[in-house]
């Protein structure tokens, strides 16, 4: 089996190598990707119905302003963020299962108008239903880092790429053309569609796994292997 290899950042990394490790799945960990904070400051909760989490990030780096926001209602784009968000004093209303925007009729329906996202700087823009009011502060990035000496043998000998967000898909690409690595070296297993997109053409092979969950993504690149 070609080398499998996460590439998001901590602590997501070791989470899918943890994942990968049960499921059988040797899979190595090498971030391209360091979160970091950003100042940013709360608004009163009284202004919203509820905060929209596309990312356990936006809580494990909100800092002290989370705070005031603990008394309005979580709404998470996946498991994930929703129990980093309970850990951290949230009461989560809706769990979603396929990206932020895929939750928002429900939300409507269950009568969140008013949503405060809290995002990286680098996000998806939603499309909110009638009435719906969506309000976006930024509490976080995420800094590239160059593909590290120790990782460039492995791409240039063959390997399996996850991705996991557009923005990595994007860095990534750039940083293989900029080594002059081969693409067709390199194969991709894609979180979401939007992030095959990102990616490009001229890969060994690229697919996108039919769920937005690690563990769907981990078994398209257990498939992709053994073709």
């Amino acid at each position: 089996m070609m080398p499998v290899i996460a590439i998001r950042p901590e602590p997501g990394c070791t989470a899918t190598v943890e994942l990968g490790v049960a499921t059988g799945i040797a899979v190595r960990g090498h971030p391209l990707f360091v979160v970091e904070p950003v100042a940013w400051q709360a608004p009163s909760p009284d202004e919203y119905d509820a905060v929209l989490l596309g990312s356990a990030n936006a809580v494990r780096q909100g800092g002290s302003a989370l705070s005031s926001l603990r008394e309005l209602p979580a709404l998470c784009v996946g498991e994930a963020t929703a129990q980093t968000a309970r850990d951290a004093g949230f009461e989560v209303a809706l769990t979603g299962a396929g990206g932020l925007q895929a939750i928002l009729p429900e939300a409507n329906a269950m009568g969140f108008d008013r949503l405060l996202r809290l995002s990286g700087e680098a996000h998806v823009p939603l499309d909110p239903p009638a009435g719906m009011r969506i309000d976006t502060l930024v509490c976080y990035r995420v800094a590239a880092r160059p593909v590290p000496a120790d990782l460039q043998p492995l791409l240039r000998g063959g390997a399996l790429v996850l991705l996991h967000s557009g923005e990595a898909a994007a860095h990534f690409a750039a940083e293989i053309d900029g080594l002059g690595i081969d693409r067709k070296r390199i194969t991709l297993a894609c979180l979401a569609p939007r992030i095959a997109v990102r990616a490009g053409e001229g890969w060994a092979a690229l697919s996108t796994a039919p769920a937005a969950e690690d563990a769907a993504l981990l078994a398209l690149a257990r498939q992709m292997c053994q073709a």
